[in-house]
């Protein structure tokens, strides 16, 4: 890469999200960090609205490689000196940098989008796909002053459920699946059928990153679902075009105004807990 004008002294922030390729874009926004530390900028900021290699984040099995706590040292190393990044999959990511990172939510842009779009959201029930998502499914629905239930999941191996256990009550009301990632969708289609087996009247999935690899799109188009929400962390023009149950919320304000308050030394946890205008 070559930066085309001059950044000496500059405050650059270099937008590149994990997605499509990510090894190519990984080493790209390396290389773009490298090349401004190189032409004197005074500070270089990541803006990954979608951290890669997050999911790798412990040793799960023996000789199993941490690539999340790589991902950090690599950017460390090539100089970046802040970075701004959207629901990482495990907060304790953060740790795993030595250098200031903020960690926005999308939470306040998800609880905009069901109070504008879902008819009798008062009535509704939030759901977690798996345990580990129980935290962000109680804030989400304490916010809504709602109900929430729980799918217990037990998996054979990676990526395979074996077999889920719904906890709570979602009989004659609206569920809304609320995740940080769809990736195969395997797991929340699931979960969609044993929502309805258990009475829910409508079936909403609402999950941040939108990766849908794989078989994603067709079992989206054959699912229950009124509408599969996720963000546009990753682009969503071609899913959208494949799949008319696709939704996409903007969270290009949230990651702006995060540019503009770390630029101007504002707080950034206001955005934690509001949508900007």
């Amino acid at each position: 890469v070559e930066i085309g004008e001059s950044v000496r002294g500059e405050d650059v922030y270099i937008i590149q999200t994990g997605s499509g390729e990510v090894n190519d874009m990984l080493m790209e926004l390396l290389i773009m960090i490298s090349a401004c530390k190189t032409a004197s900028a005074a500070r270089v900021t990541a803006v990954m609205p979608c951290f890669p290699y997050a999911r790798q984040d412990k040793k799960d099995k023996s000789r199993a490689p941490i690539s999340a706590k790589l991902v950090a040292n690599m950017l460390s190393v090539a100089g970046a000196d802040h970075i701004i990044t959207m629901d990482l999959h495990a907060s304790q990511i953060q740790g795993f940098f030595d250098i200031p990172v903020d960690n926005l939510y999308a939470e306040p842009a998800v609880i905009k989008w069901i109070m504008e779009n879902v008819a009798g959201w008062q009535d509704s029930v939030i759901v977690s796909p798996d345990a580990g998502g129980a935290k962000r499914v109680t804030s989400v629905a304490e916010r809504l002053k709602v109900e929430f239930a729980l799918i217990h999941k037990e998996r054979k191996k990676a990526n395979e459920v074996d077999r889920m256990v719904l906890v709570g009550d979602v009989k004659d009301k609206v569920a809304i699946l609320v995740d940080d990632m769809a990736d195969t969708c395997g797991t929340i289609c699931h979960a969609a059928e044993k929502l309805q087996e258990a009475g829910a009247s409508r079936v909403y999935a609402i999950c941040v990153h939108g990766i849908l690899s794989g078989a994603a799109i067709d079992r989206i188009n054959r699912s229950i679902f009124e509408a599969v929400v996720v963000t546009n962390t990753i682009s969503q023009e071609n899913n959208m075009r494949n799949c008319s149950k696709i939704q996409c919320i903007d969270v290009s304000m949230m990651l702006g105004e995060a540019i503009r308050r770390t630029h101007n030394g504002e707080s950034v946890s206001y955005l934690f807990s509001h949508v900007p205008l």
